[in-house]
């Protein structure tokens, strides 16, 4: 009887104890926040859609762009994001951006792969970081999207503050 008091003893202290580092972590019943960094260009971005067509045995995966996201072609854009690196080092002039952190990929999928744009900055580079940053460039598609990173590009890119 003494075995089973102290087990139902231990399984209710782990349970506290998890309940008191979820509150110290997030203070109390809130959860963090990780809202996407949206905005009208994201959203447009968010539209392209893939035509598929079979060529053979083959599937061909060809990028649509709506109007909306059309007009924006060969414009100068902000976009807000995350920086994903394409090659480990700590600076970058070449990394996809994303409207959720890196961190975050554990959950791609689960809901769609959020929105990624490939940056090409127009001078230098940037170091890697976890918070977000805000980008302005010319927004290019990709002459050849199956060759590269991103359908959709940004070139010319500096960052703005």
């Amino acid at each position: 009887m003494k075995k089973y008091i102290f087990v139902l003893a231990l399984i209710v202290s782990c349970f506290a104890a998890q309940a008191q580092i979820r509150n110290n972590n997030f203070g109390g019943d809130e959860i963090p926040d990780h809202t996407p960094m949206m905005n009208s260009t994201w959203e447009a971005i968010d539209k392209m859609m893939y035509k598929v067509t079979t060529q053979g045995n083959k599937k061909v995966y060809t990028p649509y762009y709506p109007p909306a996201l059309k007009k924006l072609e060969n414009k100068i854009v902000d976009l807000p994001g995350y920086l994903i690196p394409l090659h480990s080092g700590r600076n970058h002039s070449n990394f996809m951006l994303s409207v959720l952190p890196v961190a975050q990929c554990q959950f791609c999928g689960s809901n769609g792969i959020p929105p990624m744009v490939e940056i090409f900055m127009k001078k230098g580079s940037i170091k890697f970081t976890e918070e977000p940053i805000k980008i302005r460039g010319k927004m290019k598609f990709n002459p050849e999207p199956l060759k590269g990173n991103s359908e959709i590009q940004i070139v010319d890119a500096e960052i703005i503050k």
